[in-house]
């Protein structure tokens, strides 16, 4: 687990450090599955005795965790940070974190470094194949069927899904349990290989040995027979070593790159307590004591690191995230020697798990009822006139208003099916629009505050990081999931041009300014073309397309440059929100409107040459709204106006919304 919290507190210097988790599934597989194949050939083997042992080992450090993050989320959380801490409270107690995180994945979901629970993903994963594993053993068993054979097919499967999911939907690969589950049987096969030497199976390790003594030694008899497992050890180590510093965030993981750390780990296993690698380093007092607090450990790093993260609203300075490694290391070891160890070796042992569980439902009950009923945490009771529309629990839309887009255009969910909030779909009031937002949230944070007028009926169409454009696709590098959002796109624009009613169309997008500055993360294709590279070329081709098709149809067109990015956690602004906050609060909520401009220069030029093309077009800006000669505002009058680093809230939107509501009063005229 070193190299786990190493990667998190510390991302540029062991960019593979997360790979650590795959070598602990497969430690846990192989020690579990040991046990397990252990008391099955004994015929000693006891479901209640193995779920007592599980529930001894994991719940005394994980209650612990739960509890003192729903006790500092209630001093330091916001209302919506803590409605979700409640609700992966909730999960981790529930072993389901996994399939919450994976629900969440979506174009809103705050970032991962604010989620203090985000690591019980892999525990929900862990726990959820003891459920189901023991019982198919079992089951195996009792038909006299080969379990070596077994445990060989469903990894085989389960490896072939991750191979084919990581192409299709990355997020459902690193968080489905089928797509993980080869990872831990790798430690079962050698869990059965271990108890089921026989003969030929020493025979050929020592033959094996032997001639590879024979290779490395002028003497193959000084090997002492432990080439082999020497060799295997140092292969397993490389093979760590490399994906340790070399594997990356940017890589499509799990995928094929999950087989390095697990194949390192499976020699290492396998090389066993002659290879010199393992009985002198790994078997070291340090490692030892290491290795006995590894799992409170794990459980304590992340949630300090996360919590750093959210009360300083920004990535922690170098000596905050040490302090909280060498917290996380004091809490682990506190853990360890006062809570697990008393509990999982002491007597009473039926007493301590009925009184764990009923603990676990407990803590687990109270973080949802906190989640479903929305309890305010102490802190945003003290500034909650300010913070109410922080993040993105507070709806752009009624639930009526989604219901009558979604009546309307059933076949947007179809499109979207696989891609959970990602198709934005709001209809103002009964009756039809004419008015109608096509491209990206950018588009969503318009809405509010366009949909307090009466004089017009505003319908939004658009998809996350979508292009307001027919045929191309704006993504994120490594993006999976929103490749089909232009779909909805083009759906969005042929319904404009197809409704006479609809009188008066607004483009706009967040996303492709981003394609201007360099290093972006954003890409633009061309979908019927997808060698093309040129980001301009494609933005020029694709933009007059499109208006030309909206000039012929005789549609009033304005187009919405981006509103300035604050750059920052607009909850940064709020002096007050974070009582253990340890640097300096922000003691203004702007922005020099130098830097925005220097961020919109290029692609407001390639806006300007749209405008000269068609001088019907009308260009807006909304950076005349929320900047003066100098700075540009993230709050105003007692009110923060984004949701995040560049959304607005809906306070913005409502600030924005007379300036919009001219201009499309104008392109309504008859």
């Amino acid at each position: 687990m070193a190299s786990v919290v190493a990667v998190h507190a510390f991302p540029a210097w062991l960019t593979g450090g997360f790979i650590g988790v795959d070598v602990f599934f497969v430690i846990s597989g192989y020690l579990i599955s040991l046990i397990i194949f252990e008391n099955l050939e004994k015929g000693t083997f006891s479901f209640a005795e193995f779920y007592a042992r599980r529930i001894k080992r994991i719940f005394p450090a994980l209650l612990l965790v739960l509890a003192a993050c729903f006790v500092f989320g209630w001093f330091a959380l916001m209302a919506d940070e803590y409605r979700q801490l409640g609700k992966h409270i909730a999960a981790g107690a529930g072993f389901v974190s996994n399939f919450v995180l994976w629900s969440e994945a979506g174009y809103f979901d705050n970032s991962a470094n604010t989620k203090p629970l985000l690591h019980l993903w892999s525990l929900g994963v862990e726990e959820q194949f003891y459920m189901a594993w023991p019982l198919l053993l079992w089951l195996a068993w009792k038909r006299g069927f080969n379990l070596l054979t077994l445990v060989v097919l469903i990894a085989l499967v389960s490896l072939a899904l991750n191979l084919k999911g990581i192409r299709q939907d990355a997020v459902a690969t690193f968080y489905s349990p089928l797509t993980r589950f080869w990872e831990l049987l790798c430690g079962s096969v050698l869990a059965w290989f271990a108890l089921n030497k026989n003969q030929a199976h020493t025979e050929l390790w020592q033959s094996i040995d032997r001639r590879l003594a024979c290779l490395v030694y002028r003497d193959g008899a000084h090997a002492q027979g432990c080439t082999l497992s020497n060799a295997l050890s140092l292969l397993g180590c490389l093979l760590l070593t490399w994906g340790f510093w070399q594997i990356n965030k940017g890589h499509s993981f799990p995928g094929k790159l999950a087989i390095v750390p697990v194949l390192g780990a499976v020699l290492i296993i396998q090389a066993g307590t002659k290879a010199w690698i393992n009985r002198t380093i790994l078997s070291s007092k340090l490692m030892v004591w290491l290795g006995q607090i590894s799992f409170p450990l794990y459980l304590w790093h992340w949630p300090l690191l996360s919590f750093a993260r959210i009360v300083e609203s920004d990535v922690p300075s170098r000596e905050i995230r040490i302090a909280a490694v060498a917290l996380s290391f004091v809490l682990a070891w506190l853990t360890y020697r006062y809570i697990e160890r008393p509990i999982r070796l002491g007597g009473r042992s039926r007493l301590k798990v009925l009184v764990l569980a009923s603990l676990m439902a407990f803590v687990g009950g109270l973080a949802a009822y906190g989640f479903f009923t929305g309890v305010q945490s102490h802190a945003a009771k003290k500034v909650l006139h300010s913070s109410s529309q922080l993040g993105w629990e507070i709806p752009v839309g009624s639930e009526a208003q989604i219901a009558l887009c979604r009546d309307r255009f059933p076949e947007r969910t179809a499109i979207t099916s696989k891609q959970r909030d990602d198709n934005f779909c709001y209809l103002q009031k009964e009756g039809s629009p004419n008015v109608l937002l096509i491209g990206d949230s950018m588009s969503l944070s318009l809405f509010p505050g366009l949909a307090r007028y009466d004089d017009f009926n505003t319908l939004v169409l658009s998809a996350s990081a979508a292009a307001p454009f027919y045929d191309v696709r704006t993504t994120e590098v490594n993006d999976n999931v929103r490749l089909n959002n232009y779909l909805m796109t083009n759906q969005a624009l042929d319904y404009a041009i197809r409704q006479s009613e609809v009188k008066v169309v607004l483009l706009s997008s967040l996303s492709l300014p981003v394609l201007t500055n360099p290093g972006a993360e954003f890409k633009i294709w061309d979908i019927n073309d997808l060698d093309r590279s040129d980001g301009h070329r494609i933005f020029h081709d694709a933009a007059f397309s499109t208006l030309k098709k909206l000039k012929a149809a005789g549609k009033h067109v304005i187009y919405v440059l981006p509103n300035p990015i604050l750059g920052y956690d607009p909850k940064s602004c709020l002096n007050t929100l974070r009582p253990f906050k340890l640097s300096d609060s922000r003691t203004s909520c702007v922005r020099a409107l130098e830097g925005v401009e220097s961020e919109y220069r290029e692609y407001k030029r390639w806006v300007d040459e749209l405008a000269r093309a068609f001088p019907e077009l009308v260009v807006f800006d909304p950076t005349s709204v929320f900047c003066d000669a100098y700075e540009c505002f993230g709050a105003r009058d007692g009110h923060i106006l984004y949701r995040d680093y560049g959304h607005l809230s809906i306070q913005g939107s409502y600030l924005v919304a007379p300036s919009l509501r001219r201009l499309i009063l104008e392109g309504l005229k008859p």
